[in-house]
């Protein structure tokens, strides 16, 4: 199964500024400053509170795309998880690969 399809079988959730699961991931009216969003699995794996400091740390960048907290950061997919910081994650990746292959 590709890598893509199973990023989108999973369901992605809405948290608010306040840590509550909030709906679907993409409703948020402010795009500007949108919500976090997180794998249901992670986010319930999460207490309110660290679901609240990722969230809060997303509404107070002024960018869309930012990294989360140490609690709620998500393993890529080929660890088995899902991406969670998008194309960063993966360009991530190829650096910490193309690094190890230089060193030979």
């Amino acid at each position: 199964m590709g890598e893509l399809k199973k990023w989108r079988d999973q369901d992605w959730v809405r948290i608010d500024s306040s840590g509550n699961i909030v709906g679907k991931c993409g409703t948020s009216k402010d795009t500007k400053k949108p919500d976090r969003c997180l794998p249901r699995s992670k986010a319930e794996s999460l207490s309110k509170s660290e679901r609240a400091a990722t969230a809060r740390k997303k509404k107070k960048s002024k960018k869309t795309v930012v990294a989360n907290t140490k609690k709620a950061r998500v393993t890529n997919l080929r660890e088995g998880g899902a991406i969670a910081r998008g194309c960063g994650a993966i360009l991530d990746n190829r650096r910490k690969f193309t690094k190890g292959a230089v060193k030979t």
